[in-house]
């Protein structure tokens, strides 16, 4: 066994009019910048399938743009998560998982479920929700993160669940969303949400070498020191994992030379 994961790390979509002559070239086709993207980062989360379905050969398309060993995180729709009563997000969930989004074989990452800031933690709903999440699809395993926004959360019963399911809690780094550093799931999955313009990489340098040593960690399997735990009385055993760092958020024109800056470090 590998004594370690992957660690890949990316940014929020590919489309955004101030990365033209930042990120992209100037002249740089639209049509293209996906392919741009991929070559520059080794993964990106996808934040337009909270919103909408995708048709399958859309999935495709994304798969065939992008080199051998890049990654897709996809966000799941609004309406799994956007609900009162989460026990009854059976058929969205169906119809997320079931729109094509395996199209993408082994460019498929982690799918992301997020919650409101409103959406308190219910052990009981979300324990439902969880096994309302399927293992595979199409012959293709699926990896699971959940991205939860209100302090509720901030209990060891969530990360509990969490690993009875075996789904990852995602690592928030925010000032407005509570930080849980738990790990439970198969992979770490960090959103590093607090980029600043006036930094040409999003992040100081030594930030960013402190991310590298966080995700270097979280590979071996260990905890890591960057979040407060949920559960400190119960830390399980290393167990290497693969990672995922995605700079979002925050300025926004600068998360590319953050992931950059990241990957060069790495």
């Amino acid at each position: 066994m590998n004594k370690h994961g992957t660690i890949r790390v990316g940014i929020g979509g590919w489309t955004f009019e101030p990365w033209r002559g930042t990120f992209f070239p100037e002249k740089w086709l639209k049509a293209k910048e996906l392919d741009y993207a991929a070559v520059k980062l080794t993964a990106i989360e996808v934040n337009g399938t909270y919103y909408s379905s995708q048709k399958p050969a859309t999935f495709a398309k994304w798969a065939q743009a992008v080199p051998d060993g890049f990654v897709f995180s996809l966000k799941a729709s609004r309406f799994c998560t956007n609900r009162k009563v989460l026990a009854e997000a059976g058929e969205s969930i169906e119809r997320f998982v079931g729109q094509g989004i395996t199209e993408l074989g082994d460019r498929l990452g982690p799918i992301l479920w997020q919650f409101m800031p409103t959406k308190k933690f219910d052990r009981q709903d979300f324990g439902a929700f969880l096994t309302l999440l399927p293992d595979a699809r199409d012959g293709l395993s699926l990896t699971h993160v959940v991205d939860v926004r209100h302090e509720s959360f901030r209990n060891p019963e969530f990360v509990a669940l969490c690993r009875a399911y075996g789904v990852s809690i995602v690592h928030t780094h925010s000032d407005e969303y509570p930080q849980i550093g738990d790990v439970s799931g198969p992979v770490s999955y960090a959103r590093l949400m607090m980029t600043r313009e006036e930094e040409a990489t999003g992040y100081p340098s030594a930030e960013i070498d402190g991310w590298v040593k966080e995700a270097r960690d979280w590979a071996k399997g260990e905890t890591g020191e960057a979040f407060p735990l949920a559960a400190p009385d119960d830390t399980p055993p290393p167990k290497p994992r693969d990672v995922f760092l995605f700079y979002i958020s925050g300025a926004k024109i600068r998360a590319p030379h953050a992931a950059m800056a990241t990957i060069a470090r790495l």
